[in-house]
């Protein structure tokens, strides 16, 4: 198939058409520092002075945020689009001034003029494409959920710890200054040692038209319908609230008790070609790895709520709350005498970088940052245990 070629244009807009995009647009991304975790030595990279050439696979509402996040930082040029739609493709092509346009990643690769592949393609056919990506030597950086379970989330972060090229994922919350204070709090001991968590993720677009009407739009469609790639909000937002419980608290999940729900949406649970079946809410109980127990939940029905993560990690001294609600970042903290008052005060922090920008310095240091891969695979555990967990109505262990 033949390349084609696209006029550039001047419009350089963020489209709001899903939480991440809209909320991570606004906020948090404001060119600060941020401590690095550890990572793995990766191959040397081979760009020139810092230059970096990325492929966008999947031109969805997503992909979007990719282009003008990407496009913003120095030194980084977005070159090629891949999509299987070519009047979609055609058009986020010509929006963000990208000349190369393929219709397939087999033909993108054969062409080769790229560094890096962004993966915004729906949660099924991450795992296929990765691995095509990584097989030719590309870096990449991949939309969550890595995989659809932790058996190919695994298969894709061992290819590409094997390639000795970057792999990270996209934790969007992760952008979020006040969840990276809190965890450097929690780690440097200021709460004693963690007995407690709760954490929830908030949204209400099946009961609110603030982000369009989920009853007309494929956007929203198919985040409800199993055939369609979906593992309902337990996928969609439960990989983002895990990982914000995790992450933020310093501790592992080992166990898990979890209860799903489908609640009846419409006529017989189905809109034109979508079987409304996938969950909508759900609970876990879960043990930490520390002995800490805690409750994670999550749910796309909180009217007055759009999207709000809340963590309050309780210690033996103290007590922190990390929030990001629809854009805005707050940090609270009870410590030291205050804890005898139950009296809670603010936290200052700095901005931290994005992961775009933790990505585009990962290739060219030649070193995986997190989130990696392997970060992500272990969050698909803790849901795969949690799908697990409701069909056997049984507590789930990790391994």
């Amino acid at each position: 198939m033949r390349q084609l070629k696209c006029v550039p244009s001047d419009t350089r807009r963020i489209h709001p058409q899903f939480p991440e995009e809209e909320h991570e647009a606004i906020a948090d991304g404001r060119g600060g520092k941020v401590q690095f975790l550890s990572g793995y030595v990766v191959a040397g990279s081979e760009l020139m002075e810092d230059q970096m050439r990325l492929l966008i696979l999947g031109t969805g509402g997503m992909a979007n945020q990719h282009a003008a996040r990407f496009k913003a930082i120095e030194g980084v040029s977005v070159v090629g689009g891949v999509d299987v739609v070519a009047e979609r493709l055609t058009a986020f092509c010509t929006e963000h001034g990208i000349a190369n346009q393929f219709a397939s990643l087999e033909e993108a690769l054969a062409w080769g003029e790229f560094d890096a592949v962004a993966n915004v393609t729906p949660d099924n056919i991450h795992h296929p494409t990765t691995l095509l990506a990584i097989a030719a030597g590309k870096h990449v950086f991949c939309e969550k959920p890595l995989a659809t379970d932790a058996v190919k989330a695994m298969e894709m972060t061992e290819a590409i710890e094997r390639s000795g090229k970057v792999g990270m994922v996209n934790f969007t919350y992760r952008n979020s200054p006040a969840l990276q204070k809190g965890r450097q709090m929690v780690l440097a001991g200021e709460i004693g040692a963690v007995r407690h968590v709760e954490a929830s993720h908030l949204q209400s677009w099946l009961v609110g038209r603030h982000w369009g009407d989920w009853k007309s739009e494929s956007k929203w469609l198919w985040r409800l319908s199993k055939k369609h790639g979906s593992n309902g909000a337990l996928g969609d937002i439960g990989i983002h609230i895990v990982d914000f419980a995790s992450y933020g608290s310093g501790l592992d999940v080992t166990h898990v008790f979890a209860r799903l729900k489908t609640f009846d949406k419409a006529p017989g649970h189905k809109i034109g070609e979508y079987d409304l079946d996938a969950n909508d809410s759900f609970t876990m109980n879960v043990d930490f790895t520390n002995g800490a127990i805690g409750t994670i939940q999550a749910t796309r029905t909180a009217a007055g709520q759009m999207d709000q993560l809340r963590l309050r990690v309780y210690g033996e001294t103290g007590s922190i709350e990390m929030i990001y609600d629809t854009g805005q970042s707050t940090l609270r903290a009870c410590l030291g005498e205050d804890v005898h008052t139950a009296t809670w005060r603010d936290v200052p922090f700095d901005p931290v970088e994005t992961n775009y920008q933790r990505f585009v310095q990962a290739v060219r240091a030649g070193r995986t940052q997190e989130p990696s891969f392997r970060r992500a695979a272990s969050i698909q555990k803790v849901l795969d245990k949690a799908l697990a967990s409701d069909l056997s109505h049984a507590d789930e262990a990790l391994k």
